[in-house]
């Protein structure tokens, strides 16, 4: 299902446009350019990335500004853009194993093969205004940037690969195996040429949810945590860096790199029963543009639910999930209530209207004959 703009009153709704245009720019400040965005609020061109389905850091940067910094509308034209352009081909998977990492945690295990990494991060930070930021100018810049590398070390050797945490589980025969897809299953979907059927096939189902947007994901991922469903689960491993791009070379039809994609990617753990009665652990999995933690939190948390066979909550139900974890199609639903509905909304009053008389008139009736 998708939404367009209005039609009708073609004067006023362009004046309505220039006038958004203006709020914009109407400040005494100077303007907001394009670099600033993505460099000082990456975080928030990440999400529009996500939600967007595009990896394009200075575009998504470019949507946030036009929009005035509403991520549902950015996330909106980044989107557009991407289906006006042409497919040049598919990359080739890839082993998360061999990610340039900047931060990898485990609550599952303090000691893990390559140690923890924080990295960038707020996790740490108390959630109160730092107002040291309104005189935030070059020289504090630079002396700050002076403090952080005045202490490190020159030359810190960061290993190649990091092997998965998840594997300390499956060499223990711990760890549940994905059932094997079905020969339907077996080739990878593409939700961007071909609609959503249920039940969806689990590449389908992991790149909607992808896309989808962060806080619906986290309300339905979070209904499941307070008990509307039945995972609680323990995060095995997330991290974040930057995954190596491959694909073939046109011409000698050889993999090579073409380039690397900053992602987070989050392993969850919850206990389950298996076939035999014993009990196990069973994964979800979650992977989207960016740093976006919350994110690849609750889409594994949502993968692993809507992986239950008898489902017994929305969170556990895949179409429920999958249809109303897209931002983009619930914005624009939410968005044409707006739109103009003087036909539909009269006939609901004249029959109200009538109903009501009808009502009136057989009360009066009853009344007369009661007396």
């Amino acid at each position: 299902m998708g939404y367009v703009a209005v039609k009708g009153g073609n004067e006023a709704i362009e004046e309505s446009c220039r006038l958004f245009a203006y709020e914009r720019t109407k400040g005494a400040s100077p303007p907001l350019l394009v670099d600033q965005i993505r460099e000082q609020l990456y975080l928030a061109v990440d999400r529009v990335m996500s939600e967007g389905g595009l990896y394009a850091p200075e575009l998504a940067a470019l949507a946030l500004k036009q929009t005035a910094g509403d991520t549902f509308e950015a996330s909106f034209v980044l989107r557009a853009f991407r289906a006006t352009q042409q497919r040049l081909g598919y990359s080739l998977p890839t082993g998360t194993e061999n990610m340039r990492i900047i931060r990898r945690i485990s609550s599952a295990f303090k000691d893990i093969p390559g140690g923890q990494i924080l990295g960038a991060t707020s996790d740490y930070t108390l959630r109160i205004i730092d107002f040291d930021l309104l005189s935030d100018d070059e020289a504090r810049r630079s002396a700050f940037r002076e403090r952080i590398f005045r202490h490190l070390p020159l030359d810190v050797e960061i290993p190649q690969t990091f092997p998965k945490v998840i594997s300390i589980l499956r060499r223990e025969g711990l760890l549940a195996d994905i059932p094997a897809p079905s020969p339907q299953e077996e080739a990878i979907a593409d939700i961007t040429r071909q609609p959503l059927t249920f039940p969806a096939p689990r590449s389908a189902s992991l790149q909607a949810l992808a896309r989808g947007e962060t806080g619906g994901m986290l309300a339905l991922a979070y209904s499941s945590m307070r008990g509307y469903g039945n995972i609680h689960p323990t995060l095995g491993e997330l991290r974040v860096g930057y995954l190596p791009l491959t694909t073939r070379h046109p011409v000698s039809g050889e993999p090579y790199v073409i380039g690397e994609v900053k992602v987070t990617e989050a392993e969850v753990l919850a206990r389950m029963e298996g076939e035999d009665g014993m009990p196990m652990f069973s994964l979800g999995y979650g992977l989207c543009f960016g740093q976006n933690e919350i994110k690849a939190i609750s889409m594994a948390i949502l993968d692993r639910c809507t992986r239950t066979k008898t489902p017994k909550s929305p969170a556990e139900d895949q179409e429920f999930v999958l249809y109303h974890t897209d931002g983009i199609e619930a914005m624009g639903f939410c968005n044409h209530w707006k739109l103009p509905h003087y036909v539909d909304f009269l006939s609901d009053l004249d029959r109200l209207r009538k109903t009501e008389d009808l009502a009136r008139a057989k009360g009066k009736e009853d009344t007369n004959a009661a007396a």
